[in-house]
């Protein structure tokens, strides 16, 4: 006879309702992501203008879609699926990047995913989705740097990685946890281990 699950053994093994609802996340995560494209240009330049590398503040913006499907879905693989899927929704309506919109969303997603992968996908609290939305900030500012600013001064560099774990730190990781936290109070979420526990900043 089987053992049912339970929060020492997760189900990681991906059901047609998690990819629906991973799918639908992250497509709204998307079209927040065009909004975000137009919305962070006239501040980008200021932030730089106040301490260049200051404009990664802004990167989280970029990088919930993978934290919050990952804190929804809990299964491998689901940060960085909902990174890439809106990723691709905003190069599909289109921006500035283009193609490389999907490389990023990668990198991103893999850089959330990893700290899932480093708890074993057992630990879903809000030091967890601080320390992915962290994690995808660093890996956002490193891409970034190299694809964008070749060559950048030490100080540059070093006030944008910065930057970058900052904004992903809260904006991905804070703010995701706490959309989930207050989704899950719905009930919209009953069909997951997300909606079912009872969440708690440490769980």
């Amino acid at each position: 006879m089987s053992t049912p699950p339970t929060l020492d053994r997760p189900v990681l093994r991906w059901r047609v309702v998690d990819i629906v609802v991973a799918s639908v996340l992250a497509t709204a995560a998307g079209l927040i992501f065009v909004l975000w494209n137009i919305a962070s240009n006239p501040v980008s330049a200021p932030l730089g203008a106040v301490l260049p590398g200051l404009q990664a503040l802004l990167g989280g913006g970029w990088l919930f879609a993978g934290v919050l499907t990952a804190l929804v879905i809990r299964k491998p693989g689901a940060a960085i699926y909902g990174e890439l899927v809106a990723a691709s929704v905003s190069a599909l309506v289109g921006n500035q990047w283009g193609v490389l919109t999907l490389e990023s969303g990668l990198v991103q997603g893999v850089g959330a995913e990893l700290v899932f992968a480093a708890f074993l996908y057992r630990r879903w609290g809000l030091p967890t989705a601080v320390l992915s939305g962290a994690v995808a900030g660093v890996a956002m500012a490193i891409n970034d740097l190299i694809l964008w600013y070749p060559g950048s001064a030490a100080g540059f560099a070093a006030v944008y990685v910065v930057s970058g774990i900052a904004s992903g730190a809260v904006l991905a990781g804070v703010l995701s946890w706490i959309v989930v936290r207050n989704l899950a109070k719905t009930g919209v979420l009953s069909r997951f281990a997300s909606g079912r526990v009872a969440p708690s900043p440490a769980s």
